[in-house]
């Protein structure tokens, strides 16, 4: 596992493909683009953990970038870093006041900007903010959502679990079973862009399961396509691990196959009392669901 994903936000060519050089060489997966409203759409189809944001760019400028990312709750707690050749004391207020993580002015040290990334994902992971092989809110970013749903109307929760991954586990190992979570993140992301609204909200808790807030309307359509593409993606992760296989596996009974379970939880079926009242209703239709696929 490398040491996470970074966005790139950068119109300067040169500056953008030296710093895709440079923290591609120290393990970090890298994407760079020179406008804004590419970054916001980069930022949807798969979440980095952190987001390198220059201030002027060709379309978008980088304020905007940044204000859309913090009000839409799927990328809100993205850790973002301005890098920009503006230094008046009103830029970095501006950039402050929208939820920058950090400011560094052109022309910078590569290996100071390397520290700061370092500190602020780590700052995150530290504070349970995110998980750190899918980039997703967990912890108390998922807390705050439930909370949040408790005084909403029209909403549907999905509890959605990645079931035999234990077993996978043990057969394969930790890199085939975080491919197999990072593969689920992705999928969710392309679902609920297809399928949901610029407002819902994707979770990776720290038990392994997945949560999805959206709303009721859309709630059982996107649990449908979420069953419908891992039942039929699924197989490809065991045929890869499978393919490769060496001769001390031979003759070890493959573990039993990848399934999706996803239980729904609707604003309608309540009042609930609070978010482990909440999260116990989606559990157990997480767990009505398992019992019908073990039928």
């Amino acid at each position: 596992m490398g040491k996470g994903r970074l966005l790139v936000v950068e119109d300067d060519p040169d500056i953008g493909n030296m710093l895709r050089i440079f923290f591609s060489g120290r393990g970090y997966t890298v994407h760079v683009t020179s406008r804004g409203r590419d970054a916001l759409t980069l930022t949807r189809q798969e979440l980095p953990n952190l987001i390198i944001l220059d201030i002027m760019l060709p379309d978008l400028d980088g304020y905007a970038v940044c204000k859309e990312l913090r009000t839409v709750p799927r990328t809100s707690h993205v850790p973002i870093i301005f890098l920009t050749q503006k230094d008046e004391r009103t830029d970095r207020i501006t950039g402050l006041q929208l939820g920058v993580d950090d400011y560094i002015t052109k022309p910078f040290d590569i290996e100071e900007l390397e520290l700061r990334i370092q500190n602020a994902i780590a700052r995150s992971d530290r504070e349970s903010l995110t998980d750190p092989r899918t980039g997703l809110p967990a912890g108390k970013l998922i807390e705050e959502q439930l909370q949040r749903l408790l005084r909403l109307s029209d909403w549907g929760l999905l509890d959605i679990r990645i079931e035999n991954l234990e077993a996978y586990t043990d057969r394969y190992g930790f890199v085939a079973a975080d491919d197999a979570v990072r593969f689920v993140a992705l999928m969710l992301g392309q679902i609920v862009d297809a399928l949901g609204t610029e407002d819902d909200f994707i979770g990776h808790d720290l038990t392994g399961g997945f949560v999805v807030v959206t709303n009721a309307a859309c709630a059982e359509s996107i649990a449908n396509r979420i069953k419908q593409r891992f039942s039929e993606e699924a197989a490809s992760l065991h045929g890869r691990i499978d393919a490769s296989a060496t001769s001390a596996d031979e003759g070890t009974p493959p573990p039993p196959p990848l399934m999706m379970t996803v239980g729904i939880a609707l604003a309608s079926q309540g009042p609930y009392r609070g978010i482990r009242e909440l999260a116990e209703a989606a559990a157990r239709a997480r767990h009505r669901d398992r019992g019908r696929l073990s039928a």
